[in-house]
């Protein structure tokens, strides 16, 4: 409803300029003039969203929780955010993810226009998300399986807000490189010969050219995680062979998240291992294959769900 006599324009519950979803987060642009935005945020449970700092960003950047609990990650420390509390950056200088511990919603109010960054920024996600959801089946439940497990270590790491970010995007897109690969070769029920094998090993160095590409800085970063994910600790990974502290620690988490997801995980060559035989080959990996404080992390995280009654 528009009062143009009065300045003066009346929008119902759902009528936003614009609206964008992804991954369990719905934003909606409610206002927009010379520069300034009014954006509506929901957060499902569990659902992460994080602003940070960017080369001549000089804006005032306000949100307001209208419902719900969310915990703010800034750095290494974090903070409980409830119904009422706010969040003021001028400018902001530190990555800050906000996480929702239940269906959260909140105001963003920003001096400098975001919100068809935002929108084309998610279009690029979504359209890797896709890829990689119709090359396979069993990939795309598994990207989002990965990138839980991976966060769980992260933050039981204490990893630093922007090493979060990074992993998130890492995680749930390590294998947009197969994309590149023939289906003959990744559905192939039989063992693979080495030259379809010297192709499956290609896919993380084809990831992070995909990733590098989208010119998204968060993505750029997110292409070492996919290009390193398949290195081992000892040396003997691919395609790089690095080693030790030579491979990135978001890397290191995704390999264990991977393998420990993937022997649990029913394959055309091959039936689940149960738990128990999947933890076993973890623990006799560490130190070669893993990582060790990252396999330890994670078989801390899995006690602790399996205490509860959960399954990780």
């Amino acid at each position: 409803m528009h009062f143009k006599e009065h300045g003066v324009i009346l929008k119902k519950a759902g009528e936003a300029i614009e609206k964008v979803s992804y991954r369990g987060m719905d934003i909606e642009l409610l206002a927009s003039y010379d520069g300034t935005e009014i954006i509506k945020h929901y957060l499902h449970k569990g659902a992460r969203w994080s602003v940070g700092p960017t080369p001549n960003w000089d804006a005032l950047e306000f949100i307001y929780i209208l419902s719900g609990e969310l915990h703010l990650l800034i750095d290494e420390n974090q903070y409980q955010l409830n119904s009422g509390d706010y969040v003021k950056m001028l400018p902001i200088k530190s990555t800050c993810i906000f996480q929702a511990d239940e269906n959260t919603e909140f105001i963003y109010a920003t001096s400098k226009p975001v919100f068809h960054s935002y929108s084309q920024t998610i279009e690029q996600l979504k359209d890797l998300g896709i890829a990689v959801e119709e090359k396979d089946g069993y990939t795309a439940d598994h990207c989002s399986r990965i990138m839980r497990i991976s966060m769980l270590i992260g933050e039981r790491l204490k990893l630093r807000a922007t090493e979060l970010l990074y992993l998130n995007l890492g995680a749930f897109l390590h294998d947009i490189g197969k994309i590149h690969i023939p289906d003959s070769i990744l559905q192939k029920p039989e063992k693979l010969t080495k030259e379809e094998w010297d192709e499956i090993k290609k896919h993380p160095i084809y990831g992070h050219d995909i990733l590098t590409q989208t010119n998204l800085p968060s993505l750029i970063q997110a292409a070492k995680i996919v290009e390193q994910h398949h290195e081992r600790y000892d040396g003997k990974g691919y395609p790089y062979g690095l080693k030790e502290n030579e491979i990135t620690i978001g890397a290191s988490i995704v390999s264990v998240a991977d393998s420990y997801d993937a022997m649990t995980t029913d394959r055309v060559y091959r039936k689940a291992l149960t738990e128990e035989e999947a933890l076993a080959q973890l623990i006799e990996g560490s130190g070669s294959m893993y990582n060790p404080e990252v396999v330890q992390a994670f078989l801390s995280i899995y006690e602790n769900f399996k205490k509860r009654g959960e399954k990780l």
